[in-house]
């Protein structure tokens, strides 16, 4: 896959921060609805891997989550 536009980017990074920031403990599958719901919101489509993928690193990392780096390998 090719890189994304910077502002997909931005938009992810915006919608990880913020769930992260409010779902930090909760349960993968109410993070990974909370993704899926602001991703939505912010005209962002990801593959189911990648929305699964941003929900293990919030709920495993506790604190901040650079969305790019989460991704890297499936945005080449």
């Amino acid at each position: 896959m090719s890189q994304p536009e910077p502002e997909k980017v931005e938009a992810v990074q915006a919608v990880v921060d913020r769930v992260t920031s409010w779902q930090d403990g909760a349960p993968e599958a109410t993070v990974e609805a909370e993704l899926r719901t602001g991703l939505a919101k912010a005209g962002v489509d990801l593959s189911d891997e990648d929305v699964t993928a941003l929900a293990e690193a919030i709920e495993g990392e506790h604190g901040a989550v650079d969305a790019r780096k989460v991704l890297a390998s499936r945005w080449g």
